[in-house]
């Protein structure tokens, strides 16, 4: 199978299997990361193909909307992947994407770990779309989902939190920009990431400048 008909292939399938996901890990979040990936990938010596498959299969089956249970996205994608008869070194290099993407994985982790350039591609991609303005409206579409306060300025920010702490937090969505939004621009791992990102971490800031007034009834 080409490449042009895998990705194509590869397209229909996570149309289908998000077609009824929560709106902020839908098809649509999958898209934008993809065509931000590639956009990215042009500055990169990266194999196009990994990029491709990772970015469009990283959220097929998150975590967080299966009980916590990280092995269920990495073993539906190389289910879906070896259906297609891909080689076995690209079903682990995708697969090790959709094992390492995620920002939790960072929590409470001082030392930068320098992984391949697929995954830093995807990441960066991923990440972006957790920041600005869709970034904005994906976390309170998310909190919304969750049933979680907009903001209570008597829960503050959990600065410095564990992994499981991270993913057992239940804190008002404000929180969020703290403790994950405003820490992305600094997580970037490509130049072409890191411009996007300044762009859109500007627009975070104008955000909560604007919130904060308008809470405490001064704009």
């Amino acid at each position: 199978m080409n490449t042009t008909s895998l990705v194509e292939d590869t397209i229909t399938f996570v149309k289908k299997t998000l077609h009824d996901a929560e709106a902020g890990h839908d098809w649509f979040h999958t898209q934008r990361v993809f065509n931000n990936a590639l956009l990215i990938a042009k500055d990169e010596k990266a194999d196009v193909l990994v990029v491709s498959l990772g970015a469009l299969l990283h959220d097929i089956a998150d975590a967080k909307f299966h009980h916590g249970d990280e092995s269920v996205g990495p073993e539906m994608a190389s289910e879906f992947l070896r259906s297609l008869k891909v080689g076995n070194e690209v079903i682990k290099k995708v697969v090790y994407i959709i094992e390492h993407i995620s920002f939790k994985n960072s929590v409470g982790i001082k030392r930068k770990k320098r992984h391949p350039i697929e995954l830093q591609i995807v990441q960066d991609a991923d990440r972006l779309d957790a920041i600005g303005a869709i970034g904005i409206a994906r976390a309170f579409h998310y909190g919304g989902f969750k049933n979680r306060r907009l903001y209570d300025p008597d829960i503050a920010p959990k600065l410095d939190q564990t992994k499981e702490e991270y993913k057992k937090s239940d804190s008002p969505t404000l929180n969020h920009f703290y403790e994950k939004l405003l820490l992305l621009k600094d997580k970037m791992n490509t130049k072409t990431g890191e411009k996007i990102a300044l762009e859109r971490h500007a627009f975070l800031l104008e955000f909560l400048e604007q919130f904060y007034a308008e809470w405490n009834g001064t704009r």
